[in-house]
Formats: structure tokens, sequence, C-alpha cells
């Protein structure tokens, strides 16, 4: 679906965003509920983890630059390469809690988050 620039009327100070169907790769998972103990991630974009008291997750910078947790449960997220903004090398999700991280030039960086907390 593709919205034409001329069915818009003229306005000042309007941005115009042009919307297109967006590609899916046939066969690729975007979305996986774990509940194992220890999981890898592939190339998914969201990823749930239920019904395990905790569970490690490691990240895969060759498969995926940017993913999304939401931990239903304790999760420890350990970084496949580098460290987590540059200065951590796992991270602890209590129950609850969600993270969206990218991989950018060897590190993961957290892009949002519910909150950071230090203990």
């Amino acid at each position: 679906m593709s919205l034409k620039i001329e069915d818009i009327s003229p306005r000042k100070n309007v941005v115009k965003y042009i919307t297109q169907k967006q590609m899916v790769r046939p066969n690729v998972v975007t979305e996986k509920i774990v509940t194992e103990e220890s999981y890898q991630v592939n190339e998914e974009l969201l990823v749930i983890v239920k019904d395990v008291e905790l569970s490690e997750i490691t990240l895969n910078s060759e498969k995926n630059k940017t993913i999304k947790i939401k931990s239903l449960t304790n999760v420890l997220i350990i970084p496949d390469f580098g460290q987590i903004d540059e200065e951590w090398d796992e991270i602890l999700l209590e129950k609850g809690a969600c993270i969206h991280l990218s991989f950018v030039e060897g590190n993961w960086y957290v892009m949002s988050s519910d909150g950071l907390k230090m203990n």
C-alpha cells in the first residue's frame, strides 16, 4: 500500500511520509517465546522469556543486529561479542522488565528500556 504525495493537500511545515509494505523474509521467525534455561538469539526481533526460574539469553551479532527482550521471569542477557553500553559484560532483567538492544561497531547498546537499576 502506497500513499501518493499528490493525495496530501499542500500545507506548510508538514513532514510527508510514504508507507510501503514491509518486506518479510520467508522462513524467518520474527518473534519467539523462550521457556529454556539457556537460549541463543537467532534472527528474532522479539523474544519473550517465561515459565523458567532463570534464563540466560545469549545475543547473536552475526544473525541479529537489533532485539527486544521481554522478561516474565529473571533473565540474564549475555553479549556474544563486546560489551553492553561499552561497560557491562551482562545485564540481569527482573520479572516484567523489557529492553531493546542494538549491535553497533563491536558493542551492544541499550536503545530503550523500562529502566536500568544499579544494585
